[in-house]
């Protein structure tokens, strides 16, 4: 996530809702990628240290464990920067170009220079950034799947020059050995199975059989992957977009919830403030005495009902307010609650790391750290296969 500072519900609903259930399930790492910040603000880059702080604390306060998962600064791996450089040596300029949110970017910050190679390039750091870690999954929202498949791309082109190592079929012969006869033949029945006769279904079984072994070695492992598929010896793996949920969460006027739209609602907005600012909210048109009849569908409030209220509160509005049975600050008491009452622990946590910044500062340390032992691994093998690993 880029870092820009303070994060809203629409951040927690569409985003770390899902980070914070993802991490009881996977190996996960999370990032701020304040590289990234700069391929946009690159001329005031002076409130990035302040956003990514307030970031992080947000992450923390919302249900981010660092037991869990890795939290770490992007810039802090420079690993990221150098796969970046090396992977940028054999991508086509033309699949960067193509990439649907360059030219949509381009247009919609039209009143920032953008015709510099960090803005045409940030979708191969995106895909240095997954491959560096050699991640199996990505979660994204729809609009973000050709990011992956750039990145998929990437890996297939980049395994198919460098994978083939000398004598590439003999060491994978070898290494099969190490599987027993039994597991062998069923590999070399199962390989057959795939690359004559295209069988999906027996590559799915081979890759379970391979990832079961523990006579072998990764590297061997990583070897028989490519000798399976057809190609090269397996380096950087390819991802496949894990597709989150689209957030439900609307801003304060019924638009998506955008800083840039000015609707927003802070996770750290103080229980006043929240409330006010709530019984602001836009209401439907219609509705200019409290007499008049109104629309659930053509009011802002409505939709935050949608997130915060059970089906019988929901049943209360629809028939209060098509019949002036209720007033708006009537039906929007139930919001007003319902928002409190998600917010509270999350402020209550924000608090307590707000109170402790040298703690803040250990789980990134100790996450830059764990995100380093790992790049380092995937940059040795990297720089080997490249030819790059010195005399």
């Amino acid at each position: 996530m880029r870092p820009t500072g303070r994060l809203h519900l629409g951040h927690y609903h569409g985003v770390i809702k899902n980070w914070v259930e993802l991490q009881n399930e996977y190996e996960c790492f999370f990032f701020v990628a304040d590289w990234h910040a700069l391929t946009t603000h690159y001329d005031d880059p002076s409130l990035i240290p302040e956003s990514t702080w307030e970031m992080v604390i947000d992450w923390l306060a919302a249900g981010v464990n660092s037991n869990s998962a890795t939290l770490f600064v992007q810039s802090r791996v420079p690993e990221h920067a150098e796969l970046h450089l090396l992977l940028s040596m054999i991508t086509p300029l033309g699949w960067l170009e193509r990439v649907p949110s360059y030219k949509d970017q381009q247009e919609k910050l039209k009143e920032k220079d953008l015709a510099t190679y960090g803005f045409l390039g940030y979708p191969l750091l995106q895909s240095a950034d997954i491959l560096i870690y050699k991640a199996g999954q990505v979660p994204v929202g729809e609009d973000q799947v050709a990011h992956v498949e750039l990145t998929r791309e990437v890996a297939r082109r980049f395994n198919h020059i460098y994978g083939r190592e000398p004598d590439f079929e003999a060491k994978a012969e070898q290494a099969k050995k190490k599987m027993g006869k039994k597991n062998a033949k069923m590999f070399d029945k199962l390989r057959r199975a795939y690359q004559e006769q295209g069988d999906l279904e027996a590559l799915e079984v081979a890759r379970a059989l391979l990832g079961s072994q523990q006579n072998i070695t990764l590297g061997d492992q990583e070897r028989l992957f490519g000798y399976l598929e057809g190609g090269g010896r397996v380096i950087l793996v390819e991802p496949q977009p894990l597709l989150t949920k689209a957030s439900k969460m609307p801003g304060l006027d019924g638009q998506k919830m955008s800083k840039s739209y000015g609707n927003t609602i802070a996770l750290r907005s103080k229980p006043a403030e929240l409330e006010n600012t709530l019984k602001r909210m836009p209401t439907d048109p219609a509705r200019v005495r409290r007499t008049d009849p109104g629309d659930p569908a053509k009011c802002p409030v409505w939709q935050f009902h949608e997130v915060y209220s059970d089906d019988d509160v929901k049943a209360w509005v629809q028939q209060g307010c098509r019949s002036a049975g209720i007033g708006c600050l009537d039906c929007k008491e139930p919001v007003i609650n319902g928002v409190l009452e998600e917010l509270r622990p999350i402020q209550q946590r924000a608090a307590e790391f707000e109170a402790q910044p040298e703690l803040v500062r250990s789980i990134i340390n100790e996450g830059c750290e764990r995100a380093r032992d790992v790049a380092r691994a995937t940059m040795e093998e990297v720089r080997h296969a490249m030819s790059l690993s010195g005399i």
